[in-house]
């Protein structure tokens, strides 16, 4: 009896452990959303193609994520640019905040364009991947 229900509850968990890397693999496809923590995970855990490509998926989701908002803030940047005061403006006047941000976005962009590159890299055929 209790032999049985120890062979179930391990059952269990190699069932859902199954269902949560399958999901992991596809959510470059559909759009889910990672943390952090979950993306930096994942790329500890990566050895397949498809965990790589994932991995590029979200990154470069990512990086339209942060592109669209330095967009958004650059047409800020311009229409604050329109009504600077005079020299006695205090730092950070709202020009500098709105291009202090613009540049922020920027910059993030940059930085996980670079790593989508590395994983759809690392997702490519013949590429052996190293531990890393």
């Amino acid at each position: 009896m209790t032999r049985n229900l120890i062979a179930a509850g391990i059952l269990s968990m190699a069932l859902a452990g199954v269902g949560s890397a399958q999901g992991t693999a596809s959510s470059g496809e559909n759009g889910t959303h990672y943390t952090r923590a979950q993306l930096k995970q994942m790329a500890r855990e990566a050895h397949t193609r498809e965990q790589y490509r994932a991995l590029a998926g979200s990154y470069g989701k990512q990086q339209k994520d942060y592109l669209q908002q330095a967009a958004e803030e650059k047409q800020e940047w311009i229409r604050r640019s329109q009504n600077i005061m005079g020299v006695a403006a205090k730092y950070p006047r709202p020009v500098d905040s709105a291009r202090n941000l613009y540049e922020y976005y920027m910059y993030k962009a940059t930085e996980v364009a670079e790593l989508s590159a590395k994983y759809i890299r690392l997702a490519a055929p013949g590429t052996v991947a190293t531990g890393q």
